[in-house]
């Protein structure tokens, strides 16, 4: 595959603190990157600058072999950018909404009415194109915006926490449009501070933290770096759960953190499973669950990054406001 997005020692200064500082990314055509990390390490202000919405500061970026900074009406005609709040007008219909849009990238009436009835037919969206999208569900509303940001029929696409406020049931809807647009060969560059999404969609994966590129690879990739199995135990009796984290302990050398109803601890070996076992029940302790496991890309994260992903505005995003 070659690279649809390419990267080189991006730098970007708000206020005297560097937002990024020497990224380097490339994005495989056809393929989802995802983009991790704390608030405030960047992930957003990596966005905009592959945008063309921010210039760098210092290095250079590529988008379908075109500069960001040189050639930037060239990038725009190939992206589509949906960003972390749904950006439809709410007044208008769903119908409306994208016609607008194509009217304004040059498409005749005609043209404009059937790549709209087109769009609203690909998600879901035919029987209420003719509501006003202020009658929209919050996962309906994400769906048009997605749609509205393919229009043009770009053939990469930024997705910059889609996801965020949506239930559960319309995450899953919006993370099986992604696959679909990388069926069809849609490059996807996806920021998200959800774990399991990233887990889900990506084909590779870049941390950032701190405005710095602290690891990279498939999800599979990283979480082989983040080393041992996690071993997860629940007692029967709650109060048993003290002595059990006593004994797993002994056996692991290692240890052992509890939330008052499991234990979890990271094993090198598989082969602790049968002791650990066999000294529990000597012990008379009755456990209800028992399981090794790879460590998730949640732990992974923390691993890498010392901090867990929260979902509120960002540090670069602050910044960026204030600058504007």
């Amino acid at each position: 595959m070659t690279d649809a997005i390419r990267a080189e020692g991006l730098v970007k200064v708000f206020k005297g603190r560097r937002a990024l500082d020497g990224v380097d990314l490339t994005a495989r055509a056809g393929a989802v990157l995802g983009v991790l990390g704390p608030n405030g390490s960047g992930k957003t202000t990596t966005v905009r600058i592959l945008a063309t919405l921010l210039r760098p500061d210092g290095g250079r970026a590529f988008v379908d072999g075109f500069d960001v900074a040189e050639q930037p009406h060239e990038v725009r005609r190939r992206i589509g950018l949906t960003g972390q709040y749904a950006a439809v007008d709410a007044e208008l219909t769903g119908t409306q909404n994208l016609v607008l849009i194509a009217r304004l990238l040059g498409f005749d009436r005609a043209r404009a009415r059937s790549r709209a009835a087109e769009l609203l037919e690909r998600f879901g969206l035919s029987d209420a194109g003719g509501r006003a999208a202020k009658t929209y569900s919050g996962g309906m509303r994400r769906r048009l915006d997605l749609a509205a940001s393919l229009v043009g029929r770009p053939s990469l696409l930024y997705l910059d926490e889609p996801t965020t406020g949506l239930d559960p049931h319309s995450r899953n809807e919006l993370w099986d449009v992604v696959r679909d647009l990388v069926g069809d060969g849609v490059t996807v560059l996806l920021t998200t501070q959800y774990l399991e999404e990233a887990d889900q969609l990506a084909d590779d994966i870049m941390v950032l933290d701190h405005g710095r590129v602290i690891s990279r690879g498939t999800p599979e990739e990283l979480k082989n770096r983040a080393g041992d199995q996690v071993l997860e135990l629940r007692t029967v009796d709650p109060s048993q759960l003290p002595l059990a984290v006593k004994i797993v302990e002994t056996v692991t050398s290692a240890p052992v953190g509890d939330d008052g109803l499991r234990l979890g601890v990271p094993v090198g070996d598989a082969a602790v499973l049968p002791e650990v076992v066999r000294r529990l029940d000597e012990q008379g302790v009755a456990v209800g669950e028992l399981s090794l496991r790879r460590p998730s890309l949640d732990e992974v994260f923390l691993a890498l990054t010392g901090r867990t992903a929260e979902a509120s505005p960002s540090d670069e995003e602050t910044n960026e406001e204030t600058r504007a």
